[in-house]
C-alpha cells in the first residue's frame, strides 16, 4: 500500500512540475488577450459597463412592446414578467458569472497557480464581452433608426 501511495505522490509531483512549465506561457496568452491590469475590478467594471448601454438602448423598444429576444432565457424572462424581469435575470446571470470566475481564480491561486487563475478569469469574461459588444452597438443603431 505504501508503494502505491508513494507512486501516486510522485505522479502528482511530476504533474505539478509540468503544470508549472505551462503556467507562464498560458499567462502570457491571457495578457495578450486582456493586457490591462490584473485587478478583478477592472474586468468586472468592463463587463458591467458593456451591459449597461444594452439596457439603456433596449428600454424604448421594451416600452413600446416592439421586442423579441433570441436567447431562450431572455424569451422566458420576457414571457413571465417583461423587461423588469429580464433585467433581474440578466443581472443574476452576470452576477453568477462574476462569482464563478472569482471562485475559479481563487481556487487556482490557492493551489499555487496564479497564472492559471488569471487566465481562467480572463477566459470567462472575454467570450461574454465579444458577444455583448455587437449587441450593444446593434441596439444603439436601432435606437436611432
Amino acid at each position: 500500500m505504501r508503494k502505491i501511495l508513494e507512486s501516486l505522490k510522485t505522479r502528482v509531483q511530476r504533474a505539478n512540475e509540468q503544470d508549472r512549465k505551462l503556467e507562464k506561457p498560458i499567462e502570457k496568452v491571457s495578457r495578450l488577450i486582456w493586457p490591462w491590469p490584473e485587478s478583478t475590478d477592472t474586468i468586472r467594471q468592463f463587463v458591467s459597463d458593456a451591459g449597461l448601454p444594452q439596457y439603456v438602448c433596449r428600454t424604448p423598444f421594451h416600452l413600446s412592446h416592439q421586442v423579441y429576444e433570441v436567447g431562450p432565457m431572455a424569451k422566458w424572462a420576457l414571457a413571465i414578467g417583461g423587461f423588469p424581469i429580464l433585467l433581474v435575470v440578466d443581472a443574476a446571470v452576470i452576477g453568477a458569472l462574476i462569482l464563478f470566475a472569482t471562485w475559479v481564480r481563487a481556487l487556482y491561486t490557492r493551489s499555487g497557480f496564479p497564472g492559471f487563475g488569471r487566465t481562467a478569469f480572463v477566459f470567462f469574461f472575454v467570450p461574454y464581452s465579444v458577444i455583448i459588444l455587437p449587441v450593444v452597438f446593434n441596439n444603439i443603431i436601432n435606437t436611432f433608426r
